[in-house]
Order: structure tokens, then sequence, then C-alpha cells
């Protein structure tokens, strides 16, 4: 049973992850949009599913609650981050073969 917290009537968590409530859309895209200076309506037409008060309810979730958001998204960072180091230490032979032909790829 996954659990689910309504903390907002925009914004849930879900299993520690806080999405826009009643879809698979995470706060996280929302905010990054925003940060990086889209607006709402742009952010809506990125996500057609979602309504333009939804959107609107997310980003006033976020900015009501910014020390909060802004430490679990650096805290979501972080874990990437350490997956993807994890990831490249059990295959160092597989990304250097991906780096390489990404590299290939650009110089042509």
């Amino acid at each position: 049973m996954r659990k689910r917290n309504e903390i907002d009537p925009y914004v849930e968590q879900v299993e520690g992850v806080y999405r826009l409530v009643g879809t698979r859309i995470s706060l996280d895209s929302i905010v990054y949009a925003f940060r990086d200076g889209e607006t709402p309506e742009v952010i809506t037409h990125s996500f057609p599913s979602l309504t333009l008060e939804q959107v609107y309810g997310a980003v006033a979730f976020y900015l009501a609650n910014r020390p909060e958001i802004d430490a679990y998204l650096a805290t979501e960072e972080k874990a990437y981050e350490d997956f993807r180091a994890a990831s490249r230490d059990q295959d160092p032979a597989f990304f250097e073969k991906i780096a390489a032909a990404r590299r290939e790829l650009l110089a042509s």
C-alpha cells in the first residue's frame, strides 16, 4: 500500500516524494521549471494534463515552503549523484564506451 499524505490542496507526499495531488507529476518538475524562469502558463504547456490552477498552486506551495523544499531537492540531487557515481564504479568500461561514443558524435 502506498503511503499518501496530502499536505496541501495541490501537493501531496507519496512514499516521501512530493507530487501534485492526483497525478504522477513531481513537484520537482514544476519547481525546476519555475526556477529556470518559466511562467506557470509555459509550465502548463509542458504538462498538458495539469491545469493552470494546479501549477499556480504548486508554485505557491513551493514559495510558502521554500527552505523545506530546497532542502528536499538538495537531498534528492545528492542521492542521484551518489547513485550515478556508484553506477560508474560498478561498470567503468561501459561508461567509458558511452563517453567515447558521445565524443565521436560531437566531433562529427
